[in-house]
């Protein structure tokens, strides 16, 4: 199913949580570090929000178990040789955006936001949308693909 909607600009709603759960012991102290921050600013969102990126978080980890969590720009940041995307939350919306999108087939018509740039792409996901599980994780397991193809290239 695809999901159109137009891309409002909103100030993304800011992170102070700088605590969170137990960390992962076999991640580096970085990814424990990352991981923990994503746990708090999913827990800090008490809404449909931070529901959305704990599914989101959940399907990433699902579509590639070897993803490693970072924290950039205040964000949650999923990568395996390299970016794969991020998950911003603002106050109308959950955004992923996908580093190299714009390399990316998109045969479920997921992306529907930053569709004008050379290179991102993302996907906003508002509050009751149905979440098409099977084909993010589809896309996802591309962009990691991609990533992986340019590192070995280089």
């Amino acid at each position: 199913m695809a999901m159109r909607h137009s891309a409002a600009k909103k100030s993304p709603a800011r992170n102070s949580a700088r605590s969170g759960s137990a960390a992962r012991s076999s991640a580096s102290p970085k990814a424990e570090s990352a991981s923990r921050l994503i746990d708090a600013r999913i827990r800090e969102l008490p809404d449909w929000r931070g529901r959305m990126l704990g599914r989101l978080r959940a399907l990433v980890k699902e579509a590639d178990p070897e993803v490693t969590e970072e924290w950039k720009w205040s964000t949650p940041v999923w990568s395996h040789d390299g970016i794969i995307c991020t998950g911003e939350v603002y106050r109308s919306h959950v955004k992923m955006t996908f580093a190299r999108g714009a390399a990316l087939e998109d045969p479920a018509h997921l992306f529907n936001s930053s569709l004008g740039g050379n290179v991102r792409r993302a996907i906003d996901f508002r509050e009751g949308e149905k979440l098409d599980e099977a084909a993010l994780k589809t896309l996802l397991r591309a962009a990691v693909a991609l990533n992986k193809a340019a590192a070995a290239r280089s």
